[in-house]
């Protein structure tokens, strides 16, 4: 085991790969913990999961690469999660993405240079009865419109004491 993780996350590991007849079944409850805790699963939380499970690395890499839901980059302070699918597009998230794109300075995929928001898509975040919806930092917002978007990144810059500026963007995977 790495001596990355403290005696308390192996733990919690433990207790968390006890629940399930094969380490790889208590991969996807492992890899949230993970990433809760470090911000994103980089190849040194892969290797970590890996050991703790006692399952093949390459395994971890596939499932990590394959679920949108886990991070391979640190993610900014502000998570934003926009849906994607059949009915929130329907209902107009194109237009919700691209006022976030233009208030954000940034595209899905992407964190702000100051670090403080990344804005991701999702395929579907459940919430079909209130599409268009998205997410920030795991609170469900919808239906939503470019009017809420406006108030949702007022709010956000007001916490972190930033203006109404755009923020430049840090390309590449969130």
């Amino acid at each position: 085991m790495s001596p990355v993780l403290s005696a308390e996350v192996r733990e919690e590991i433990r207790a968390i790969a006890s629940r399930y007849p094969l380490g790889e079944a208590a991969l996807l409850p492992v890899l949230h913990l993970l990433q809760r805790l470090t911000g994103a699963i980089t190849s040194v939380e892969e290797r970590q999961a890996a050991e703790a499970l006692g399952i093949d690395p390459i395994r971890v890499r596939e499932v990590v690469t394959f679920h949108t839901m886990f991070r391979t980059r640190r993610a900014g302070t502000h998570v934003i999660q926009v849906c994607i699918n059949l009915s929130c597009t329907m209902a107009g998230s194109a237009s919700v993405l691209d006022r976030l794109r233009e208030g954000l300075g940034i595209g899905p995929g992407e964190t702000t240079a100051d670090g403080k928001f990344t804005l991701v898509t999702a395929e579907c975040l459940g919430n079909c009865d209130r599409a268009p919806c998205l997410t920030v930092d795991g609170e469900e917002h919808g239906p939503v419109d470019v009017d809420a978007i406006d108030g949702i990144l007022a709010a956000l810059r007001r916490e972190e004491g930033l203006g109404e500026q755009n923020t430049s963007p840090e390309r590449g995977k969130s």
